[in-house]
């Protein structure tokens, strides 16, 4: 038989086509860990707010190696040696950095596994990947646990100006059609240097860093912490909630095996990582989706009322502040909530509930972004930039939030 054909191209819609640059990382992209995240949306329920969110962390993941690639030319052009082992060990962390996403990305990313992060699993899958590959991810592996001495290699796979930001914001902006949030990737990974084994920017791309880190905050407020998204993931969160208090009763629930798995809280009790990872890998969108189409009749009126409102997007009233609500308002709020058919203090809390959000455009403690001088001196950006003068980026910004039946007369 013919041997397949493994330096395929990919025809994107934002970048055009991204080529794959060699058979391992074919052979990667081919494996079952990759190919799930063709079933793991990028914005979790943001398609409720902006319909064209559609797009994958397949998408995702394929345009942050697409940028690496133009990164890794860019630096080499300015001198910067990067062998090619190196090379292909920094393609395969950018490429692998989000397999440990579950179901709807961040909206569920506490529930499945409290103790694990999305970042942790990521790195358990790259290791489960290393064995299955021969140690051919091992200087991959070395880089996405920021272990290598080139402290910019893990610069470019996590940091205030990584690929992955370089890629979401351009991607998400495209698939919302939120044109405030596009940025300029070409311009800033044109203007990447490398100075005492750090990241930098050079001098003539300030303004770039500034419109990058504007459209950053513009797509947190707009997009990814928009009131009715946020609200979505926050019925997302309590229809499982529910579904796992139900099997502690011992009341049946139905869905895939995997899900009810992780709804019982076995990943927790695993002793073994091998466990629970071989369960995840079999885990996504699909899975919760199916669950919550079957549990809109469920005996179990929490459970069915809360299923009905995502399928049918008949979302409750949520409110956001840039303050707190008072106590005597929340209260008044749940005593008109109890004079809703079907409600009572057994079930007030799935169906009134608040929190608090926040975003930070520009975070100095999380690592400067640098910038490049033209007499050799490094310098934090900020301090370069003296025309741009804005707390909004370099400030905790919180919002507080009061989701409540719309039934409820204010």
């Amino acid at each position: 038989m013919p041997e397949t054909n493994k330096l395929k191209i990919f025809n994107d819609p934002i970048y055009g086509f991204i080529t794959i640059p060699n058979t391992l990382i074919f052979d990667i992209i081919e494996h079952p860990y990759f190919q799930r995240l063709r079933r793991i949306s990028q914005m979790g329920l943001s398609n409720l707010v902006y319909p064209g969110a559609h797009h994958t962390r397949f998408h995702h993941a394929l345009g942050c190696m697409y940028l690496m690639q133009k990164s890794v030319r860019v630096l080499r052009f300015k001198g910067i040696f990067i062998n090619t082992e190196e090379e292909q060990a920094l393609y395969l962390a950018i490429l692998l950095h989000d397999l440990g996403h579950g179901p709807f990305s961040h909206a569920l990313e506490s529930f499945f596994i409290p103790n694990l992060s999305h970042e942790d699993l990521s790195l358990h899958f790259m290791e489960s990947l290393n064995d299955n590959f021969n140690g051919a991810l091992t200087l991959a592996v070395q880089i996405f646990k920021n272990e290598h001495p080139r402290q910019f290699f893990y610069q470019l796979i996590s940091s205030q100006l990584d690929m992955d930001r370089l890629d979401y914001l351009k991607r998400d902006s495209f698939y919302t059609g939120v044109v405030e949030g596009s940025i300029n990737s070409d311009r800033l990974i044109a203007m990447l240097h490398v100075k005492n084994d750090e990241l930098v920017i050079e001098h003539k791309g300030i303004y770039s860093i500034e419109k990058f880190l504007l459209s950053r905050r513009f797509m947190y407020w707009q997009v990814y912490l928009h009131k009715t998204g946020l609200l979505a993931e926050q019925i997302l969160i309590r229809i499982l909630q529910r579904a796992r208090e139900l099997t502690k009763q011992n009341i049946a629930i139905s869905g895939n095996s995997n899900l009810i798995y992780f709804i019982k809280g076995e990943a927790i009790k695993a002793t073994k990582k091998e466990t629970f990872l071989k369960q995840f890998a079999l885990l996504d969108d699909y899975d919760v989706w199916a669950a919550i189409k079957d549990w809109q009749t469920h005996a179990d009126y929490i459970l069915s009322s809360l299923c009905k409102t995502i399928i049918q997007r008949k979302l409750p009233r949520i409110e956001l502040r840039d303050n707190t609500f008072s106590n005597a308002y929340i209260k008044g709020i749940k005593e008109k909530t109890r004079k809703l058919k079907g409600m009572d203090d057994s079930n007030l809390n799935y169906f009134v509930f608040g929190g608090k959000v926040q975003n930070q455009a520009y975070n100095i403690e999380d690592g400067a972004i640098k910038v490049l001088l033209k007499d050799g001196a490094v310098k934090e950006w900020l301090s370069v930039d003296t025309q741009f003068n804005s707390t909004a980026l370099t400030s905790a910004n919180v919002k507080y939030f009061l989701a409540y039946p719309k039934g409820v007369k204010l």
